[in-house]
């Protein structure tokens, strides 16, 4: 029974990572894919190596904090490993389903938690701890978010240029005796800049990923002795690997809803300050959601954008009935930083499927930016980034998938313990 057991919770495991791996690399990848820099299958060798370097350095905190720190590791009996696998998968189902990117930490930490309040062993000054920096780290994510696009976000705009090439940006030249590697010669210095940014933080992106889902998938295997925390990496990193090189595919290709209406700076902005929340959570432990950072960074970077249509002394002074001052929204990272007719770069929707402008259609000037106050708020909230149908779904179930996995968590150890 014990082995059959065993098994049940090795295939659990290598399913959520799987489904880890499958969404992960998308998101990470998706716009240095969409841009030509990477082929698919290069893409997911690079996400597996810095997933696996994220796992095996930082992420070895998170799991031994969720095998053993949240409950104590003798209550995951291999009954109750299975179980709490089982509803972490349940929640990449649901998320899923709905089309949207669930928490996997906070619905794994939930299921744990059940446990610990089925069997009374819950540590709760640890939760306390956890559930602070949930409600942390995106307000960090907001506040980051909303400086960056009022005072650098329009600056970095003129300067970069982020462009769909033709080819490959690096390429093999077989014309001489001997295959050798050189550089797509239609990229321009500030394709080579922009590419290199792209490139290096979708592998930052991968080692975060790694750092914090690792443990999703294996902590409940590590805690009740089954593997090793080494053995737990490599079975999470294979896993999370092999979706990343499968069902990856279709990710890259299409991005994700959550991104592809974002300009491709605003998209690596929000990608490397969640990425950077979420490693530092990860090295002291803590388990979090990638997800919720981010996307507070892209409503705080949207609504830092429209603000700089007023000083600060106005947004300070309180609005009257004469003079009810400008009406911020998060709307304004669709609108363009400069006195050009367009964007700095594409978005991220556009470099997947191909209908972002080519490098030649890109002005080699750098435009000049307006300064703080001198911009119009109506450019600046002229296209909505942001459903507020889907958003509320989203954050509905944010909430919904944890407190589900806390409640199923806890009925299912209450009758089975």
């Amino acid at each position: 029974m014990v082995t059959l057991l065993l098994f049940v919770g090795l295939l659990v495991a290598a399913f959520v990572g799987f489904n880890i791996g499958g969404s992960s690399t998308g998101v990470a990848f998706g716009p240095a894919v969409g841009s030509k820099l990477v082929r698919k299958v290069t893409a997911g060798a690079l996400f597996s190596v810095f997933v696996f370097v994220g796992a095996w350095t930082v992420g070895r905190n998170v799991i031994v904090t969720m095998s053993e720190g949240i409950v104590p590791a003798a209550q995951f009996t291999p009954v109750a490993g299975v179980g709490v696998l089982f509803f972490t998968g349940a929640s990449l189902l649901v998320s899923n389903i709905y089309g949207v990117p669930a928490s996997t930490s906070m619905t794994a930490v939930g299921a744990i938690v059940g446990l610990g309040l089925a069997t009374g062993s819950l540590n709760e000054a640890l939760m306390f701890t956890i559930v602070s920096a949930w409600i942390v780290a995106p307000l960090i994510g907001l506040g980051i978010g909303a400086v960056i696009g009022r005072y650098i976000y329009p600056q970095l705009e003129a300067r970069l240029s982020f462009t769909r090439l033709e080819r490959q940006l690096v390429q093999i030249d077989r014309s001489d005796r001997f295959p050798r590697v050189r550089l797509n010669e239609n990229a321009s210095p500030r394709d080579l800049v922009g590419s290199a940014l792209v490139l290096g933080i979708a592998c930052y992106m991968g080692f975060s990923a790694g750092a914090s889902n690792a443990a999703n998938a294996v902590a409940p295997l590590v805690g009740n002795g089954a593997v090793t925390v080494e053995q737990g990496v490599l079975l999470a990193v294979g896993a999370i690997s092999v979706g990343g090189f499968t069902i990856a595919r279709r990710t890259l290709a299409t991005v994700g809803d959550g991104i592809t209406d974002l300009p491709i700076l605003a998209a690596l902005i929000v990608s490397t300050v969640g990425a950077t929340i979420i490693t530092v959570l990860s090295y002291y432990g803590i388990p979090a959601s990638l997800a919720v950072s981010t996307t507070c960074c892209i409503i705080g970077l949207g609504w830092g954008r429209a603000s700089r249509a007023a000083t600060l002394a106005e947004l300070a002074t309180p609005p009257s009935e004469a003079e009810p001052g400008p009406s911020l929204t998060t709307n304004a990272l669709a609108a363009p930083s400069t006195k050009e007719a367009a964007p700095g770069g594409p978005t991220v929707g556009e470099l997947a499927t191909g209908e972002a402008p080519e490098a030649d259609e890109i002005p080699d000037e750098t435009p000049s930016v307006p300064s703080i106050g001198e911009e119009d708020i109506e450019e600046l909230t002229a296209e909505s980034l942001f459903d507020p149908a889907a958003t509320s779904r989203i954050v509905v179930l944010w909430i919904l998938t944890p407190t589900i996995s806390v409640v199923g968590s806890y009925l299912l150890f209450r009758l089975l313990l």
